[in-house]
């Protein structure tokens, strides 16, 4: 068989549909989405191209997607994509990580499209200049001996497909992620009886602030400052992740670049009164489309305002606003690492649910 692997001009409109950059991306998103479907058992975890093509345009946060095609598999006109890959890294000189990914259809597994995306995507990164690979994949249940997370939280099967490949190109496990979901509609009632109390619990020192779409002007310094702080304050086992400077332009530039996407962002914060300063904030990431998940972000509570309960507040915060702006949706998913069991019990206490896990991978380069 043979199997050709190109990088993918992500095209910043998908208007020209006979372009072959826009038709790649096209299948590579569709490639993604079918292979997370069965992972998770669910399609929830779907985006569609038009969602996801922002992403591909960050100036901070360099992309490059890869495509594997075989001539067995023909589409009208083009061989069929029956793999994809992508690296990420950051725009800093030396920065040191790449995070990357590969996705093989069911069907052409083990026919060496794995191997030939994965050398691509791998050859990339070490261009870039990273020295070291993280990957976060999903690993569903499955029989037989288990490989234990070095955290001591969660573990993944041992005989799955992607847990024996990554083995095989010299990747170990970190981490285990849980994704959880929470069904919607809450009780609007029993949903503003419970911030009421988090507002009590948190006490006259700290008041909730949310806004729709970007910062404003007078938050953007502090949003930067908390999204930096994601970097280095929320669990990340032995991923050893480097600080991830925001800066207030980096902010703006995403915030617009991300106006184009058919998603509406809802941000809950908490300002600490007497310092006038943010200290915790969550996002929420929604669909224009009613019957789709809507997405929970990032959240973070700075170590120094933790004990205050600002955690359930701001989420709890957060689900009001959906409720009042953005009704509908059926539910909303998150990520969160399976040793972090203080963001794991309020999820728990907000209704979420287990519905996957996934595996956080590192390979070292040198």
């Amino acid at each position: 068989m043979t199997i050709e692997v190109r990088r993918v001009s992500v095209p910043p409109s998908l208007d020209d549909e006979n372009d072959p950059n826009v038709v790649d991306y096209r299948r590579a998103v569709e490639l993604r989405n079918i292979v997370e479907a069965l992972g998770y058992g669910s399609d929830d975890f779907a985006s569609s191209a038009e969602e996801d093509l922002p992403s591909w345009h960050r100036e901070h946060e360099p992309r490059q997607l890869f495509v594997a095609t075989v001539p067995d598999a023909r589409e009208p006109g083009r061989p069929g994509v029956v793999g994809r890959g992508f690296v990420e890294s950051r725009r800093e000189d030396g920065w040191p990580v790449a995070w990357v990914a590969v996705q093989v259809l069911p069907e052409y597994r083990g026919r060496g499209v794995g191997t030939a995306v994965a050398d691509a995507v791998e050859a990339a990164a070490r261009e870039a200049g990273a020295t070291r690979l993280l990957v976060y994949v999903v690993s569903p249940d499955g029989p037989g001996e288990r490989l234990r997370s070095p955290t001591g939280s969660g573990s993944v099967p041992l005989g799955n497909d992607e847990v024996r490949f990554l083995l095989g190109r010299g990747y170990r496990l970190e981490q285990i992620e849980r994704g959880s979901r929470l069904g919607l509609p809450l009780d609007a009632d029993d949903l503003a009886r419970r911030l009421d109390d988090a507002r009590r619990t948190s006490g006259p020192d700290y008041r909730l602030v949310h806004w729709t779409g970007g910062t404003p002007r007078h938050w953007r310094e502090d949003l930067a400052m908390l999204l930096t702080r994601m970097s280095t304050d929320a669990p990340s086992a032995g991923l050893d992740e480097p600080e991830d400077v925001w800066t207030v332009d980096r902010l703006v530039a995403q915030q617009e670049s991300d106006r184009e996407a058919p998603v509406a962002s809802l941000t809950a914060a908490v300002e600490h009164v007497p310092s006038g300063r943010l200290v915790a904030f969550s996002e929420l990431s929604v669909s224009d489309e009613v019957t789709r998940p809507v997405w929970q972000e990032d959240t973070l509570v700075l170590r120094e305002h933790r004990g205050h309960g600002l955690g359930l507040l701001v989420k709890l915060g957060n689900l009001e606003q959906l409720h009042l702006e953005r009704p509908g949706h059926p539910s909303v998913l998150t990520f969160n690492a399976e040793e972090n069991r203080h963001m794991l019990a309020i999820n728990e206490r907000l209704g979420f649910v287990p519905v996957g896990y996934e595996g956080a991978w590192r390979k070292d380069l040198i």
